[in-house]
């Protein structure tokens, strides 16, 4: 089966013809490394779901630091929800970091598909509902857990990212610099030996 059914199956039950129609409203494509997706100031017009590959979304400060938001490898979802739902320009960069096959479903396309299978807005209802946990949560450690418990917990939760990802991405996605990454891990590797 498709990965992209499989994803949805895991909450609603479509017929072959609903799966049919669903997938004739998507556009997969294969993307090179580095290649930027969305640019900040843009307006999000699509959801990517990630085939195969890695994506991150990210935006950059005013001190031209990087602020890792997400990444997405195979059997995820990506986009700026701020700017998808709102349809107005969006402050995040959404970037290829390891060639990638994704799946791009219109905000046009998802809103017809609302109407012509009124049980995928309950599919992307929860796909929202579970990003917005995933994020309250992500607040939560980096108020109340340090920068050591906020990567193992990222290490236990994203294990496949570990070597797929830059470090210096894990840094700025757990909230630390590089450079305090870099000592960090060295004392938790001297620890667990």
């Amino acid at each position: 089966m498709n990965l992209i059914l499989e994803n949805i199956s895991k909450h609603i039950s479509l017929t072959p013809q609903e799966q049919e129609l669903f997938l004739s409203k998507t556009e997969t494509h294969h993307y090179k490394a580095k290649t930027i997706l969305l640019n900040a100031g843009e307006v999000c017009k699509n959801s990517y779901f990630v085939n195969s590959g890695v994506l991150r979304s990210f935006n950059i400060n005013d001190n031209i630091v990087e602020h890792v938001m997400s990444f997405a490898c195979s059997g995820w979802w990506i986009s700026n929800m701020y700017s998808l739902i709102s349809q107005k320009p969006g402050n995040l960069f959404i970037e290829v970091l390891e060639d990638a096959e994704v799946v791009l479903l219109s905000k046009d396309n998802q809103e017809q598909l609302y109407h012509d299978i009124p049980k995928l807005e309950r599919f992307f209802r929860i796909l929202t509902e579970n990003a917005l946990v995933a994020n309250n949560q992500r607040i939560m450690d980096n108020l109340s857990l340090s920068a050591e418990e906020r990567f193992e917990k990222f290490c236990k939760k994203y294990p496949s990212l570990m070597q797929k990802v830059p470090q210096k991405q894990i840094a700025s996605f757990i909230g630390v610099t590089p450079e305090f990454f870099s000592k960090m891990k060295a004392r938790l590797l001297k620890k667990g030996n």
